[in-house]
């Protein structure tokens, strides 16, 4: 894929590769809360397209390749259970970065989206109490 990606996204990058289309993917715990974000007009649900998935691609690949060169600070939070992104990339971000100011929390058996589980409330106040604890030591 990441060979023909490249080409693909230049000559039709408008092309929708049905292949990549995740809906199916369940990202939240709360059948409600999916109802709402999918009957959202804004929310795209529909196949990616070439050029997207190739910039997709790229961007990863560079900044796995440079996780050690980030150094602003940063909170990374992961569902232990997400099946869209894995949850070990953000240990590997944490790990390598070179940030003084780095946290990480990860939600044991949440999925993707963290601020549609049935415990948004509780992932809200952690960004909150993390920008707090920040904006507090400078």
């Amino acid at each position: 894929m990441q060979a023909v990606a490249p080409i693909f996204s230049l000559v039709a990058p408008r092309f929708q590769f049905k292949g990549a289309n995740k809906r199916g993917i369940p990202v939240s715990r709360d059948p409600a809360a999916l109802v709402a974000k999918y009957s959202d007009p804004l929310v795209y649900t529909g196949p990616i397209r070439v050029r997207t998935g190739h910039e997709i691609l790229r961007i990863s690949s560079y900044l796995m390749r440079n996780f050690n060169s980030v150094t602003v600070p940063f909170f990374v939070l992961h569902g232990t259970a997400d099946k869209v992104t894995d949850p070990l990339a953000s240990q590997d971000l944490y790990d390598k970065a070179a940030s003084k100011f780095k946290d990480i929390k990860l939600y044991d058996g949440f999925l993707h989206d963290l601020l549609f589980e049935p415990e948004r409330e509780e992932i809200a106040q952690d960004i909150i109490n993390w920008m707090e604890k920040r904006l507090f030591s400078l």
